[in-house]
């Protein structure tokens, strides 16, 4: 009896989340989101488990979270996953990280092939360990060709620096003669960034309960609309996502005009 209950609630979550899927794809859904994916220490240890279970568990989310975004039609879905500033962790917790896109990839990449999603990476390479770097790199060589979802990974990314290398970049092109002054402007200048080959967000999504953006896509996030949740990513639902989207779409985006 109590099988056949859990299974009847089971198959009615399913019903009501496909319902909330379909609802949510009748209304323009935010074409390009990006995720602070904030909290796998936190929980961990409110579970008495070293932090590095933490974000084993947040691998999961990431997974459920890119194929609910592409079923749902978003074109690219931004994951920052470790920053500039993280080296400054526990070198096993930072050795460990390191491990997770290899470990990731390894799993779940013929699914993420089969569902037409492409990998891309932005962030500096040459600070990654070759393991990381070569499971990113065959990732995004054997997507090439999918032309779906974009499943873009922030991985050693900051956004100061990034502006740096930009600005120093157009100094030198002002230099060379490339570039001239007067066409120098905001569409131009974002031609100069790791993100170029993107729309910048729509909506930008920070769990675990802060409400700062820690270094990421400073420029890009100019007029992202925001949401911020205190759930921590590990316990992140494709609920929370949908919420997330439905939030969104009912905020009226005036870019700084009126409508």
């Amino acid at each position: 009896m109590f099988n056949k209950l859990r299974l009847w609630k089971n198959q009615n979550n399913s019903s009501t989340l496909r319902d909330k899927i379909e609802a949510i794809k009748k209304l323009p859904v935010p074409e390009h989101v990006a995720i602070i994916m904030d909290g796998n220490g936190r929980w961990a240890k409110k579970r008495a488990l070293p932090r590095i279970a933490g974000h084993h568990e947040g691998m999961k989310v990431v997974r459920k979270t890119t194929m609910l975004a592409n079923d749902l039609g978003v074109k690219t879905l931004t994951l920052y996953a470790f920053s500039t500033e993280n080296w400054k962790r526990p070198k096993n917790e930072v050795e460990y990280i390191m491990k997770l896109p290899e470990e990731f990839l390894g799993t779940f990449l013929p699914e993420l092939v089969e569902n037409n999603v492409q990998v891309k990476m932005m962030g500096y390479k040459d600070q990654l360990p070759v393991h990381t770097l070569h499971a990113i790199e065959k990732a995004m060589e054997e997507t090439k060709h999918n032309n779906g979802l974009v499943l873009n990974f922030a991985l050693n990314y900051g956004s100061r620096a990034e502006i740096i290398d930009a600005v120093k970049q157009v100094l030198n092109d002002s230099k060379s003669g490339i570039l001239k002054e007067n066409e120098l402007d905001e569409q131009v200048f974002s031609s100069y960034l790791m993100t170029s080959e993107f729309a910048d967000p729509d909506l930008l999504i920070r769990t675990s309960g802060e409400i700062r953006l820690s270094n990421f896509m400073l420029w890009q996030l100019a007029y992202s609309e925001f949401w911020f949740t205190d759930v921590l990513w590990p316990d992140f639902s494709e609920e929370h996502l949908l919420e997330a989207i439905e939030v969104f779409q009912k905020r009226q985006r005036r870019f700084g005009g009126i409508l």
